[in-house]
């Protein structure tokens, strides 16, 4: 098969009509009848299965993958790309803020470039305020701990070869970031500038954003842990300095002054360091309690509309 096409739902009623008639478009542009549409249904609340379902029905080019519930967006693009059969997958969002006529573009470029990859990058990142500046706060955090040089302002819309996504699915850690395991899969990579279009409101809540700052930092780098060690040392040196000058301050001066201000301050102050510590261990130690328990990350509870062997 010559193209694959792979987007996930979530919530995608509204476009999934839209988005169909114009991958369906650009694809017969680029690969005649050789080519899929595979639809991951990531759990979504609203009627998409069912709009997708019913397109699988009428073109024999959709393919629909419907997990047993919602595993999320990363979890559910990888499993959309082990569906894919192409010689070339055009990885997507299908709520239309990416453009399906993208993929002209790309592939235009992959073959000028002789690249594995032609991802697109947003010149000015789209949202309010605080995705102004959330985005280039995540990106300056993700690159200082984990040493990844993921530009800023990456977007989900990528034409990728066979042998680079071969290559991404042998990646098989639970609790993954799929826009670091782009980038440390290597091969040649080039960027195309795009522009974004807002369709619809983020799924991303604040909480979500942190949780993925903090997941995407701990399964790429062990930085974290590294600066606690620093850290410790550096407050147990602090800590020697100022017994010391305690102890030279009774011995040739007045005693120190009575008081619990000081006191307090210093106990919370070391009680907040020492939970902090702890719970960075603990954010790694139960990375390794889910990877070591081998769950697979996503579990398919049907496939609809696959010519060879699907439902």
């Amino acid at each position: 098969m010559k193209l694959s096409i792979v987007a996930t739902l979530y919530k995608s009623s509204a476009y999934i009509n839209a988005f169909h008639q114009r991958c369906s478009t650009v694809a017969t542009a680029y690969a005649g009848d050789d080519y899929e549409i595979v639809l991951v249904n990531d759990g979504s609340p609203d009627d998409s299965l069912q709009r997708a379902v019913a397109l699988s029905q009428q073109d024999a080019h959709v393919v629909v993958v419907d997990l047993s519930r919602n595993f999320g967006h990363h979890k559910a693009m990888m499993t959309g790309l082990a569906q894919a059969k192409g010689e070339r997958i055009f990885l997507i969002d299908s709520d239309l803020e990416e453009e399906p006529e993208w993929l002209a573009m790309f592939q235009v470029q992959m073959d000028a470039q002789a690249c594995d990859v032609v991802f697109g990058v947003q010149e000015k990142r789209k949202g309010n305020w605080l995705e102004q500046c959330s985005g280039p706060v995540y990106y300056s955090i993700f690159r200082l701990f984990t040493g990844i040089n993921q530009p800023d302002n990456i977007v989900t819309a990528r034409l990728m070869t066979r042998r680079y996504v071969d290559a991404l699915l042998l990646h098989k850690e639970r609790e993954l970031n799929i826009g670091g395991l782009w980038i440390i899969t290597g091969f040649k990579q080039i960027t195309q500038v795009v522009k974004k279009h807002e369709t619809s409101p983020t799924t991303y809540s604040i909480a979500h954003k942190v949780s993925h700052v903090v997941n995407a930092v701990t399964s790429f780098s062990s930085m974290p842990l590294v600066f606690t060690f620093y850290a410790g040392i550096f407050i147990s040196f602090g800590a020697l300095i100022y017994i010391a000058h305690l102890v030279m301050h009774y011995m040739f001066g007045a005693a120190p002054p009575d008081g619990y201000t000081s006191i307090i301050a210093s106990i919370w102050l070391f009680s907040g360091l020492i939970i902090f510590f702890l719970g960075v261990q603990g954010i790694y130690i139960s990375k390794l309690f889910t990877e070591v328990k081998q769950r697979p990350y996503t579990i398919i509870r049907h496939i609809y509309g696959r010519k060879n062997g699907g439902g």
